[in-house]
């Protein structure tokens, strides 16, 4: 495989006057009141809030996390994105001694990283038993964490398939598969629509229903739906009515709410630990896992801001026009592709099977009754489970990867 002399390993290093500052912040904070009997109701929960609030200004120590992310194999590289400037992109690459490696490329969503690959990837590296190997490129995205942020309008779901498509070419991938959940579906199959020859076959852990889907009228006859397709329909529904607004802001204002989440670290900590809490199964999230998330915000190339732009950019044109046509296509069938799905009935954006398929030629699937959102970091002993098998090399969505990049037998 060819080294290309750009790509360079990366050292996560957040200069000090950046953790004073959080420091300085978080010693000046001023937090609304909550009603005796909130709970979550209302949103984040005001004791929990004060609590990390509290462990993150005394207690936390990014210093130590910055050294465990360090131990990842980081990297840094240019990707020139037409109609853009050069972005440097950070990603992580474990590279497997296996010839005929299978290339795969890992997609974050929000409020997710590049992090939610790490448990999957020792799991990923045992080949005992026949097992398939990987090569694992798991970058951040554009605007989020340690990739540079965008500075023009119009940078959406093609362009954030570009960077992708661009990095595993760049590292001698021609041919490839994806991982991806939360904007990590959308991407994935926007890579899928645009570059059907390099991009060979997908797995998800996402499958929200096709844009134009009718959900109302399935609600009004579920009769034709299993006892898990009627609740994850159910979920969805109460999802789309009341713990969706934070998507219409980020959708339509995200420059106003920007001001915050760059200014209050309360605010971008409440932000995301709701979607953590919300969002993933009774996953018991430790306060350093929490605070590692928001810090890697909090402490990103681009801004707290910036990698919220990624939903107005998805539903607008470059002009700023309302517009679906880029998620119409990626809930669309493409027939190049082999799909594989992951069926976490606890998550929120779950469709039935019969929707599901209509993606295109499904050849794994596999179901789970826990497990919600974050499903690398909440199993990754699942999430690897489905890889081995869809991948396994007598599969049919592994056929001809390894050849085609390169390698010898």
């Amino acid at each position: 495989m060819p080294i290309m002399s750009d790509i360079k390993p990366y050292n996560i290093s957040v200069s000090q006057a950046k953790i004073d500052r959080l420091k300085q912040k978080l010693a000046v904070i001023d937090l609304p009141d909550e009603l005796d009997d909130a709970g979550w109701h209302y949103g984040a929960s005001l004791p929990e809030v004060k609590k990390l609030l509290t462990y993150w200004q005394n207690d936390y120590d990014w210093r130590k996390h910055e050294a465990k992310l360090n131990q990842l194999p980081n990297y840094m590289t240019d990707i020139q994105v037409d109609g853009f400037d050069e972005l440097q992109i950070h990603f992580v690459h474990q590279k497997s001694e296996v010839k005929n490696a299978v290339p795969l490329l890992f997609c974050h969503g929000w409020p997710g990283n590049f992090t939610e690959v790490s448990k999957v990837l020792p799991l990923l590296a045992d080949t005992k038993g026949g097992a398939p190997a990987f090569n694992i490129v798991a970058p951040s995205l554009p605007n989020f964490v340690f990739s540079d942020g965008v500075k023009k309008r119009g940078f959406g779901l093609a362009q954030y398939a570009e960077v992708c498509h661009k990095l595993m070419l760049k590292l001698g991938y021609k041919r490839y598969v994806t991982q991806g959940g939360d904007w990590g579906f959308w991407i994935t199959r926007t890579m899928g629509n645009l570059y059907p020859e390099s991009c060979k076959a997908s797995h998800v852990n996402m499958t929200p229903p096709a844009i134009n889907a009718d959900l109302k009228a399935a609600l009004n006859d579920l009769s034709c739906f299993s006892a898990q397709e009627q609740d994850a329909l159910k979920r969805l529904a109460k999802f789309r009515e009341d713990g969706a607004g934070y998507s219409h802001e980020q959708c339509t204002r995200p420059q106003t709410l920007g001001y915050g989440l760059s200014d209050s670290p309360t605010l971008l900590l409440t932000w995301i630990f709701e979607k953590l809490h919300d969002w993933s199964d009774e996953y018991p999230w430790a306060p350093d896992e929490i605070l590692t998330w928001v810090s890697m915000y909090y402490f990103s190339t681009a801004g707290p801001a910036a990698n919220i732009r990624i939903y107005y950019e998805a539903k607008h044109d470059a002009s700023g026009a309302d517009s679906l046509e880029a998620m119409t296509k990626a809930t669309a069938k493409n027939p190049k592709v082999k799909l594989g799905i992951m069926y976490n009935w606890r998550d929120m954006e779950t469709s039935p099977k019969a929707w599901a398929r209509q993606l295109g030629p499904v050849v794994f699937e596999s179901e789970n009754e826990r497990g919600g959102h974050f499903a690398a970091w909440e199993k990754p002993e699942l999430m690897a489970r489905d890889l081995k098998k869809m991948y396994a090399r007598d599969a049919e969505a592994a056929e001809g990867l390894g050849e085609a990049n390169g390698y010898d037998d």
